[in-house]
């Protein structure tokens, strides 16, 4: 069973110390591929040489709003550098935050926005974190005029993600999904569109029901596939295989056979 994790920070320093582990047990889990995006400009080069020592790694790079008070202006410019010279899988983690106190809402959202031109300008997806900001988030990508991306951690109503399916939106599911109380997103997964799902571990956050705690990692997303597979009522290879062409489609990702 071939698994993608479509969202994985398996840059951040949490990794530091037994990274080399942590890739070993995905592979052996069957995560062949992962999608590593980016939190803040000073973290761009470390993502780009760990993206380019281990196969199967793919970095996005951008801004994300819970760093707000890490970004300066002069980093979008350097986004976009990175961007043309890089070329990435992808635009991201950028979006809007309207649940963490002191996070300036008018600062993120001028922020997300010229993330979103540069996604249009270079014809790359979004990877988007909307926390209690679904709504904020749909308006600014109906505006700017993105083609393609993935709210990631979906955590908004059916409705809501019905507006990101006709837009063309994919909806990444990690761990919440794997508890029991989730009940509206358990609903929203069961009933969804099979071709706009995605499957993530958000590693090292969001860990897993029964690891409460524990820092996640990508192993786990093995786990996270057979709960939603449960949820359909379907086999989990039938919904690793089809979440990962999802995800191999959304982000231009080479065959396996090439980055192995």
């Amino acid at each position: 069973m071939e698994l993608i994790d479509s969202h994985c920070h398996l840059d951040v320093a949490e990794f530091d110390a037994d990274r080399d582990a942590v890739l070993a047990r995905a592979r052996a889990a069957g995560v062949t591929r992962q999608i590593v995006p980016a939190i803040a400009a000073a973290g761009f080069a470390k993502l780009r040489a760990l993206c380019r020592a281990e196969p199967g790694l793919f970095p996005a790079y951008g801004l994300h709003p819970m760093y707000l008070a890490e970004h300066r202006t002069e980093h979008l410019a350097e986004l976009a550098r990175w961007i043309e010279r890089e070329r990435p899988v992808a635009v991201g983690e950028c979006g809007l935050d309207f649940h963490v106190p002191g996070l300036d809402a008018d600062a993120q959202r001028d922020c997300f926005r010229r993330q979103l031109e540069l996604a249009r300008d270079f014809d790359l997806p979004v990877i988007l974190h909307a926390r209690r900001a679904l709504d904020a988030v749909i308006g600014m990508l109906r505006a700017a005029g993105v083609e393609g991306g993935v709210v990631h951690s979906f955590s908004g109503s059916l409705e809501q993600a019905r507006q990101l399916w006709k837009m063309g939106f994919c909806l990444g599911i990690g761990g919440p999904i794997t508890y029991p109380r989730a009940r509206r997103l358990r609903e929203i997964v069961t009933a969804m569109p099979l071709e706009f799902l995605l499957l993530e571990t958000d590693a090292p956050d969001q860990p897993l029901h029964g690891y409460q705690g524990a820092r996640n990692e990508p192993a786990r997303l093995a786990e996270v596939c057979a709960a939603v597979a449960a949820l359909r009522g379907a086999d989990a290879t039938d919904i690793a295989r089809a979440t990962s062409a999802n995800c191999a489609r959304l982000f231009g990702l080479p065959p396996v056979s090439v980055v192995q």
